[in-house]
């Protein structure tokens, strides 16, 4: 079983439920932290064909309301 814990003033601060018996030998290894990018690779570019001025008129698009 393993756990995921932070750096803390130079320490490494596991969860509450990581009741590990003193003494225990732990490995210790950096996680990546995927970037926005990676994170929602799955949704980016999956909408085809949106209107030129989306990004200024999104709400008149959603929902109807007035053009900028």
């Amino acid at each position: 079983m393993g756990y995921i814990g932070r750096v803390t003033k130079g320490r490494v601060v596991l969860p509450p439920e990581a009741k590990l018996p003193e003494g225990t030998r732990v490995l210790v290894e950096p996680m990546k932290t995927p970037t926005l990018a990676e994170r929602l690779e799955d949704v980016i570019g999956i909408v085809e064909e949106m209107p030129s001025d989306w990004a200024v008129n999104h709400d008149h698009h959603i929902h109807g309301g007035y053009k900028k």
